[in-house]
């Protein structure tokens, strides 16, 4: 389960990939956190599920740390086959990103790893696998960073997930063999139906979480009336957008992606797969109960959690209501405004990646070729880059830059100082550009966040001339 966060909670240390540290005196007072990545049982609405899982020694899922810490982490492998954690959002030396094949190998059954280095900045990100579908089994976690100075609010994260009790590699298969097929397969097969309209979801969850429970049983967070509560809000699903639902609560956004923003009110927030959002709310005076729900794009169906006053009457939240919702579109993102945007500066190298591939097939591709047959994107240390992304295709896709921040600087041939990201939705038959300066050498994924999408081939990297 992930617990609310307090101050007293506060670890210290941090993560990172195979790239081992060499040991300091400091790092002797200041030893390393053990993250296992191990296996756990949940209950998914009376049925028992094994999944994945990456907790501390107390059972306490991911880390949460403070920018005055360096971050020092010990992962063991305890799951009986090999696997490998990306730090997803910070910006690491390149062999400590956690990418097999990219930035190292992966860590072997029984085997560890050591990670150590700074952290620069502090927000909301998340750590997951990056080995096959181990992410849709829910090797994820959250991994929160602190200021310096204490926060006087308290902290809630939130962390979503779509769940099947199909094997993952089982819906990648029907997903790739349905151009065969002139029949819907079956929800439960883990397939939506081939008559879905404009491509929303091309996979049928059996269940939505929110801190591992459905709403059958949701987290009841227990809080103050008159309490002012940051909510850290992390899309871990696979392959599902959300609609946040505040209900009669209205929250004024902070952050998007770890990164400050300006202020925004209001009572619903998009947030698309691997995106984060941090909402502050001041609940009500009097005593009450109230529901922070995530709706999925495309249908009907939630997750959530429910903040409630002590004693307050908790009724039944049905996991389902009212008609679909509605796509999740850049509406949200051409009003979002980054709180440090990048210096104006020229773009010293523009990169057009279009977004491809043949959904009837489900071949994903970029500039038409699929990874391992594209040409990576070269930069130089120093450069302002442009990446511009046309959607080809009738799916969205949260497009998503390893190492970097990056900053959202155009929509559909309109240029404005955007959010700082990680992760960007571009919508069917938009363009989006992003603008980042090339800080970070080394080689560095570049992907769609759609976890069946770069594993039938939306992915390349971006590597600096010399590193």
């Amino acid at each position: 389960m992930i617990p609310s966060i307090t101050r007293r909670g506060l670890l210290t240390s941090g993560a990172a990939a195979l790239a081992l540290a060499p040991a300091s005196r400091a790092g002797a007072a200041n030893p390393p956190v053990t993250l296992t990545a191990g296996r756990r049982t949940l209950d998914v609405d009376g049925k028992a599920a094994s999944v994945f899982g990456i907790t501390q020694k107390d059972g306490t899922a991911g880390l949460v740390t403070s920018v005055t810490e360096p971050f020092r982490v010990h992962l063991v492998n305890d799951i009986g086959i090999d696997t490998l954690i990306h730090w997803h959002g910070l910006t690491p030396p390149y062999q400590q990103d956690g990418v097999p094949g990219v930035s190292g190998p992966p860590i072997a059954a029984g085997g560890s790893a050591d990670y150590d280095f700074p952290l620069p900045m502090s927000g909301t990100y998340w750590m997951h696998s990056h080995v096959g579908f181990q992410e849709q089994q829910l090797m994820t976690a959250p991994l929160i960073i602190h200021d310096a100075a204490p926060a006087s609010e308290r902290e809630i994260v939130v962390m979503l997930h779509d769940f099947s009790f199909t094997d993952p590699e089982t819906i990648f298969a029907r997903l790739r063999s349905r151009a065969t097929s002139a029949k819907p397969v079956n929800a439960m097969a883990g397939m939506s139906a081939m008559a879905a309209a404009p491509d929303l979801n091309d996979v049928s969850y059996d269940a939505f979480l929110a801190n591992d429970r459905t709403l059958a049983d949701p987290q009841i967070v227990r809080v103050a009336a008159g309490e002012r509560v940051r909510l850290r809000l992390i899309n871990g699903a696979s392959a599902s957008n959300f609609h946040i639902e505040l209900g009669t609560l209205r929250a004024t956004l902070l952050a998007v992606d770890g990164h400050p923003a300006r202020p925004l009110t209001g009572s619903g927030f998009p947030l698309a797969i691997a995106q984060r959002i941090d909402l502050m709310v001041e609940l009500p005076k009097q005593a009450g109960a109230w529901p922070i729900l995530a709706v999925v794009e495309g249908l009907n169906r939630r997750a959530g959690i429910v903040l409630a006053t002590p004693g307050a009457r908790v009724g039944r939240l049905a996991t389902g209501a009212g008609r679909p919702s509605a796509p999740v579109d850049l509406a949200f993102e051409e009003r979002l405004r980054g709180a440090s945007p990048l210096a104006p500066r020229r773009a010293d190298r523009v990169l057009p990646v279009a977004l491809t591939g043949d959904m009837a097939a489900y071949i994903w591709s970029l500039n038409d070729k699929v990874y391992g047959q594209n040409t990576p994107l070269m930069v130089k240390q120093g450069e302002r880059v442009e990446i511009v992304m046309p959607n080809r295709t009738m799916m969205s896709h949260p497009m998503h830059l390893h190492g970097h921040v990056f900053q959202v600087v155009e929509i559909n041939g309109r240029r404005f100082a955007g959010a700082m990201r990680d992760t960007v939705l571009v919508p069917p038959k938009t363009t989006v550009t992003v603008a980042f300066d090339a800080d970070n050498p080394g080689k560095w994924a570049f992907h769609c966040h759609n976890l069946y999408h770069p594993e039938a081939g939306m992915m390349t990297t971006l590597v600096y001339d010399k590193f």
